[in-house]
This record gives C-alpha cells, sequence and structure tokens, in this order.
C-alpha cells in the first residue's frame, strides 16, 4: 500500500502540516469545516441579526433585546464549511521527460504535497487525472483517514501514452464537478487547447492555479550538433542541427510560451508559477506558493 512516505520524505511532511491552502474567494462546502462561509449557521462566532419569523428555531431568539424592545430578533453565526481542492494532473506522454525526476514524478510530488496539506485542514480533495481524455477520477475524500487512499491513487498515476487534448479534458471535468473550489491544474501546457480548458474552469467560477513544470534540458538546451528529434506524443520526427544560434532562438520561443502563459492569467484572474524539474519541488511548496500568497 502506498503511504505518504512513498512520495514525500517524513521531515517534509512535518513542515506541510503548518500550512493551509488559501482561498481568494468563499465558496459555498458540504460539511462543516474551517473556512467562513456565505451561509448563516450555528457556530460559536457571532455574525448579525434579522428578525424573527414563524418556524425559526427559538434557541437562537436574543431574549435580552426582546425584553428591551418587545421584539423578536435572532442571532445569526457564521458557519464553517469545508473547502473543494481539486488536483487536475497532466499524464500525457511528454510528461514522461526530464531529470532528475521525470515531469511526470515532479507533478505527482507536488500534487501529494497539496493534497496532504488540505486533507491535514479538513478540506475536501479531488483528483483527476488527464491526456488525450479525461482520465479515471478520484472519489471526494477529506480529513486525515483521506491520507492513504489519496496516496494509493496518486501512485498510479503515470504517463499512459498519447498526447494532450487539454480543452475536452478539462471542460468535461468542469461539467461534471459538483463543487466548486480550488483548481491546482499541474502540467507542462504543450497542447494548444489549454486555454479552452482553463476558460471552461473559470466559467464554473473555479479559482484556478497553473503550476507549470518544465525540465531544464527543455528550457536550456544542452544537445549540439545534428539531431533526429521524434515527437513522444505524435511520433512526428524533424531533423535539426543544434548550433548556438538556433538554441538562442529556441530559448526565446520558450519564454514567449511562458509569457504568454502568465499574460493569460494575469488576464482572467489566475495564479501562475512555473518551475523546473532542476528547482527542488520542497522549494516550490514552501517558497513560491507561500510567496504567491496560496498557502500559509
Amino acid at each position: 500500500m502506498a503511504t505518504p512516505q512513498t512520495l514525500l520524505d517524513p521531515q517534509f511532511l512535518k513542515k506541510l502540516e503548518a500550512l493551509s491552502l488559501v482561498s481568494k474567494r468563499v465558496f459555498a462546502g458540504q460539511t462543516k469545516g474551517e473556512r467562513r462561509s456565505l451561509k448563516r449557521g450555528s457556530s460559536v462566532e457571532f455574525a448579525d441579526f434579522r428578525e424573527y419569523t414563524l418556524g425559526d428555531d427559538l434557541r437562537y431568539v436574543d431574549w435580552k433585546a426582546y425584553g428591551r424592545l418587545e421584539k423578536l430578533f435572532l442571532k445569526l453565526f457564521v458557519e464553517e464549511e469545508d473547502l473543494s481542492i481539486h488536483l487536475l494532473l497532466d499524464t500525457s506522454k511528454s510528461m514522461d521527460f526530464g531529470s532528475p525526476l521525470t515531469k511526470a514524478d515532479y507533478a505527482r510530488r507536488v500534487a501529494a504535497a497539496l493534497g496532504y496539506i488540505a486533507l491535514s485542514e479538513y478540506d475536501r480533495v479531488l483528483l483527476a487525472s488527464f491526456n488525450d481524455t479525461l482520465g479515471e477520477r478520484l472519489p471526494p475524500l477529506r480529513g486525515k483517514p483521506g491520507i492513504f487512499p489519496f496516496f494509493q491513487f496518486l501512485e498510479n498515476k503515470t504517463p499512459v501514452g498519447g498526447g494532450t487534448r487539454f480543452g475536452d479534458a478539462l471542460a468535461q471535468y468542469a461539467a461534471r464537478a459538483k463543487n466548486v473550489g480550488i483548481a491546482v491544474v499541474i502540467s507542462d501546457f504543450f497542447d494548444p487547447t489549454h486555454v479552452q480548458g482553463l476558460k471552461a474552469l473559470l466559467s464554473r467560477r473555479f479559482q484556478v492555479v497553473l503550476l507549470h513544470v518544465l525540465d531544464e534540458e527543455e528550457v536550456h538546451p544542452t544537445l549540439t550538433g545534428d539531431l533526429r528529434l521524434v515527437d513522444s506524443e505524435t511520433n512526428e520526427v524533424r531533423e535539426v542541427s543544434m548550433s548556438p544560434h538556433i538554441i538562442a532562438q529556441y530559448e526565446a520561443q520558450v519564454q514567449t510560451f511562458c509569457s504568454g502563459l502568465q499574460a493569460l492569467s494575469n488576464r482572467y484572474g489566475m495564479d501562475y508559477v512555473r518551475t523546473s524539474t532542476g528547482v527542488p519541488f520542497e522549494e516550490v511548496i514552501l517558497k513560491y506558493l507561500r510567496n504567491g500568497g496560496m498557502l500559509k
């Protein structure tokens, strides 16, 4: 059976328990948790008064106010609810590349850390993989009892071949989601339909976080000379001659691609974090996401 220690170091797990995910707005949850809700409930935090109407629970009548005003008022309290965290993991073949970890391994570790934080905080965690279709989805889990099934499911989320149809897969997920919340999309975003997929999540009012994972070799290639390159998803073959001039042009294109994702995120109010397999994934959690205000 997979355990948290399979993907994450025990010392790192202890650091994660001091963190929580930050929601930029209030979502309606399903059960009482540790988040402020738009609803009015019966927790200990007072919110407001309203006039009593027939059928209201008499336990919440303010009898002191009645003694002064001879009118019935009901006490309202802030209700605490759980937050839904949706982890959407790219398992297309292009993710099966990288060193010292593949992009897929790196992405799974980041997802493991975020899921562990959320479950430790009694948030609701949902996990789904996607490539050219929407893959298997993990039923909602909540609280620490969900940690072991979460890690066991995540252990099996490895690249299975095929390409990426970002738009169709995420549109399907958005249409089927019962509870919106924070959607964390972890991918290399090597598919032109990613805009369509992200817009589908935004149309359901998800708070969207893009975790852009690249390998250092994809950002700053070290290969030189005459090469025969094979696309891992389409098997398309291209022969190239990697001169310093060509490498400089390629690096400029990569930067343009990343800047485009950043601009897209800014335009639609999404959070964007770019990293590479050369950066310790612990640093993404403890530094990048905390500095970006997504964790506290």
